[in-house]
């Protein structure tokens, strides 16, 4: 792990949470919409870190089920790692258990998993790589 990469935020409204951190300096840097998690998320740099708001575009997906049952808050800690393939077949054989055992493309093209709380301590753990460039 090479550092803290972002820390997902689940919100009903992007657009009314975002007042709040421009409000303390801060600006968005990017807003998409990531299709097959059924998520908005606004990106707000914070030195060399992130905040990443996450607003659901159904209430039946994962961000909008964790809003329906604990509400707006911190909704998991996104670790970045320079080889996520390598750190994916450490856990798995280490008997880690995961949300998924496949790599998803998230914003901004960067890979990533989760690693499911019953591993963490009670904390839902994304671990994050940069987009690969095109050779």
């Amino acid at each position: 792990m090479t550092r803290i990469d972002h820390l997902g935020v689940a919100v009903k409204s992007i657009a009314s949470a975002r007042g709040f951190y421009e409000s303390l300096g801060l600006h968005v840097s990017q807003e998409e919409t990531i299709a097959h998690e059924q998520v908005r998320v606004a990106m707000v740099p914070v030195d060399e870190g992130r905040i990443e708001l996450l607003e659901a575009t159904s209430d039946d997906s994962p961000v909008g089920k964790f809003i329906a049952k604990r509400g707006e808050g911190l909704h998991h800690v996104a670790l970045h790692v320079d080889d996520i393939s390598a750190t994916l077949e450490n856990l798995k054989a280490r008997g880690v258990r995961l949300v998924s055992d496949e790599l998803q493309t998230g914003a901004g093209g960067h890979l990533y998993f989760f690693v499911h709380p019953s591993s963490t301590g009670g904390v839902l753990l994304e671990i994050c790589q940069d987009p690969i460039a095109d050779a």
